[in-house]
């Protein structure tokens, strides 16, 4: 069997992380996966949608097609799988038009109604497409990284020279001019603190000290593991809660502990005290920044904890095998029912013997 993926393009993260990282699995189920970046010229869209009649199952990221390529290519494909990680039925954060768009609302709802199957990166996403369609056509796989590729970060700074570390791509910069305040506080505490920001643009934070570092996703892991605690800030908006939690899982994967707002998958990938610290406002980011850069133990054992909670729950080895099941199914029957059960996800709870307590007062 054929299953053909329209992306973005094949560097993109979401279908490096959410397709790429699980073809091991399709190809044990003897399903080839091949993929094709939808650029926006017409001829090269057409020739994507015609390829979808050579292909046994049709996976769609993240696109929201005009309906009339959306009706040519629910004709043509056999069967159509749609992949969400983004609240794609609104704008995002930082759009100067604010976040309704009745265009992405209609785009969002004729996707999901049109597919057979859609996968999504965490439970908001299915409340939302629930709304739309029988909840049991939505399945929830998240977005999962492979934490044998990722070194172990050391540990070994002190106070003097603690290195924070944020990664992402361009969209997600803005996040961190929300949190230039309380990353300010924390370099008047630490006057040398260093924010490592690995990405292909970079910020200008007043009183903060940036580095700069280029992605690449061959030197990626090793610039995480070169550093000790991740960052990462999000809007309390709607947009934010359909974020999927990726960088909080590459810092945990490198074993870094976590300063985050308790806001949507931060609150639930983060656990207070054993994986991270959330924090609000600019004193209490400082607080916990500061409280991490003054112990180096404490460091290593939240990371510790939270390299093994994303073994545990948000493994590539976790997920490939229910992803590549839902692409089988839906290839062969058009449909995942009844042969795809519910997945019961594991306690985000870390049970500890007594004397790995931490202290984090």
């Amino acid at each position: 069997m054929k299953a053909l993926a329209l992306i973005e393009s094949p560097n993109h993260v979401c279908y490096r992380y959410r397709i790429e990282a699980f073809a091991w699995a399709l190809a044990r189920r003897g399903i080839m996966l091949e993929a094709l970046p939808m650029d926006h010229g017409l001829v090269h869209r057409m020739r994507c949608l015609a390829a979808a009649r050579r292909a046994d199952v049709v996976i769609l990221q993240r696109k929201l097609l005009p309906f009339w390529q959306l009706r040519l290519l629910r004709r043509l494909a056999p069967r159509l799988i749609y992949d969400v990680d983004d609240s794609l039925f609104q704008r995002d954060s930082y759009s100067r038009k604010g976040p309704d768009s009745w265009a992405r609302l209609m785009g969002f709802w004729a996707t999901v109604y049109a597919a057979d199957a859609v996968t999504v990166g965490n439970h908001f996403l299915k409340s939302r497409a629930d709304a739309y369609v029988d909840s049991r056509k939505v399945h929830v796989v998240p977005t999962c990284v492979d934490p044998i590729r990722y070194s172990l970060a050391r540990h070994k700074r002190g106070p003097a020279t603690i290195r924070l570390a944020w990664i992402g791509q361009q969209s997600t910069l803005p996040s961190l001019n929300l949190a230039r305040e309380h990353l300010a506080l924390a370099n008047q505490r630490l006057p040398g603190l260093e924010l490592r920001v690995i990405c292909d643009h970079y910020p200008q934070l007043q009183g903060v000290s940036v580095t700069r570092r280029s992605w690449s996703s061959d030197t990626e892991t090793a610039e995480l593991a070169d550093t000790d605690i991740g960052i990462n800030w999000l809007p309390d908006e709607s947009w934010s809660r359909g974020k999927c939690g990726l960088k909080v899982l590459q810092y945990m994967a490198a074993g870094l502990p976590v300063v985050a707002n308790p806001v949507g998958m931060n609150s639930e990938m983060i656990i207070h005290g054993q994986t991270g610290l959330l924090a609000s406002t600019p004193e209490e980011w400082a607080g916990a920044i500061e409280r991490l850069a003054s112990n180096p133990k404490l460091r290593q054992e939240m990371g510790r904890r939270g390299r093994r909670l994303v073994e545990e729950r948000f493994g590539v080895e976790r997920w490939a095998p229910r992803f590549a099941r839902i692409v089988e199914q839906v290839a062969r029957f058009g449909s995942t029912e009844p042969t795809v059960e519910p997945m019961v996800e594991p306690s985000l709870e870390l049970v500890e013997e007594p004397s790995t307590t931490l202290a984090v007062h």
